[in-house]
């Protein structure tokens, strides 16, 4: 089999995925006769799906596809072969589902961790009130109005997207256009549609706080998802011809490096000052946030990064009640339980179940290796690399066993 030959049979194999679950198939900017060719067959079976992906693994090292691309294609077939497995009912433990997924291997937090950043935050928000009812008065004044919203997010659009024109490259006929939506398991979501156009969906059920606005702005859009779909389709797809770039699946090792490199987008773009930054931001529109203490909290709260993996592994490795799993979210993560309820929901769905790894591991990896870049090597220069080229979990992993 051909290269061209292999790469066809990938993206069918990823479309024929999303006949079996909707949404399976994040993003789609390849032939659309491969798409129509999906649509009119009958549906398929996932286990034999699951086979077709281990035969094409097997086929990989005869292609003669340059090696980044074959180390790319053989981590996302093993992705889709279990996911066939899975889809299948076949009986394949949580951990290791992950680790087919996401080329990660998983394990608990340490509640030690937790408590450190506990009383960080309990530092930064002094008070004779239990700490968890402080922060839920801090985070009810952060609060942003619906009808404020998407003036909000717009503006703090419009200033990251002249950072990242500026410092990374974007095509000049890009654009991001954004919805309020509602009854969503997620916060945002980024529809890439092709052409360098993303449409943003902002869900307004979970309260939206004026701190965590330049982060989703910055996750989906710029320097993130938009920004990722944009120069890949521009470098690799348009100039590189590597076409397994036109399709973005779920569950595959592509969703790990893009959630890290998206959950770091506004350290990318701004750094260091970015609360007084997107605070100067939202003052233009009459809207008040405290930027300093935004910061400091929010660099508190990373230390609580991996109570919702710990939630995930609660809920589908050791089988526990989910009310046991809410009150562990509640305790920790210091949310009432409606919140609680909403990252259940998250980790329940069928589809999204191990999702919430990619942005734990994600960023933690991804965080260490752009940290770890050599003394004269700028921040924004690691980060294009994200940006623009088909790395997996674990090149970034040998890399930084290597320096």
């Amino acid at each position: 089999m051909s290269a061209d030959e292999l790469v066809r049979e990938y993206l069918l194999l990823g479309l024929r995925f999303d006949r079996l679950v909707e949404g399976f198939v994040d993003a789609y900017t390849g032939d659309p006769a491969l798409r129509r060719q999906v649509d009119n067959e009958p549906r398929p079976d996932p286990a034999v799906l699951g086979r077709c992906a281990a035969q094409l693994r097997a086929e990989l090292p005869n292609a003669g596809l340059a090696e980044p691309r074959a180390r790319f294609l053989a981590a996302h077939l093993t992705a889709l072969e279990c996911s066939g497995r899975v889809l299948a009912g076949q009986q394949v433990g949580f951990v290791a589902e992950v680790a087919a997924y996401f080329d990660v291997v998983i394990t608990p937090g340490d509640p030690d961790v937790y408590r450190q950043a506990h009383a960080e935050i309990d530092r930064l928000l002094p008070g004779a009130d239990p700490l968890a009812d402080r922060l839920a008065a801090h985070r009810a004044r952060d609060e942003i109005a619906p009808q404020r919203l998407e003036p909000a997010v717009e503006a703090l659009s419009s200033a990251l997207r002249d950072r990242v024109r500026a410092t990374f490259g974007l095509p000049p006929q890009e654009t991001v256009r954004y919805e309020v939506v509602t009854d969503k398991p997620w916060s945002g979501f980024n529809y890439y549609l092709g052409d360098f156009c993303s449409r943003v969906a902002i869900n307004a059920d979970l309260g939206h706080r004026m701190a965590n606005l330049p982060h989703l702005v910055a996750h989906e859009s710029y320097p993130g998802h938009h920004t990722e779909h944009c120069r890949k389709e521009a470098g690799l797809v348009r100039t590189d011809h590597h076409e397994e770039q036109t399709i973005f699946l779920v569950n595959t090792p592509q969703c790990l490096m893009a959630e890290g490199l998206a959950d770091l987008g506004l350290a990318a773009a701004v750094g260091p000052g970015w609360g007084p930054w997107a605070g100067e931001i939202l003052g233009d529109l009459g809207l008040w946030m405290d930027g300093e203490l935004a910061e400091r909290l929010e660099t508190a709260a990373a230390g609580l990064l991996g109570v919702r993996q710990d939630a995930a592994l609660m809920l589908h490795d050791q089988r526990a009640d989910p009310a046991d799993v809410s009150a562990y979210l509640q305790r920790w993560l210091m949310v009432p339980e409606p919140r609680a309820s909403q990252i259940l929901r998250f980790l329940g769905d069928p589809l999204w179940r191990a999702y919430t790894t990619t942005y734990v591991e994600g960023y933690r990896l991804l965080c260490t290796w752009l940290a770890d870049r050599p003394p004269a090597q700028p921040l924004d220069q690691r980060y294009l690399r994200l940006l623009d080229e088909p790395l997996i979990p674990s090149v970034i992993r040998t890399e930084l066993a290597g320096s």
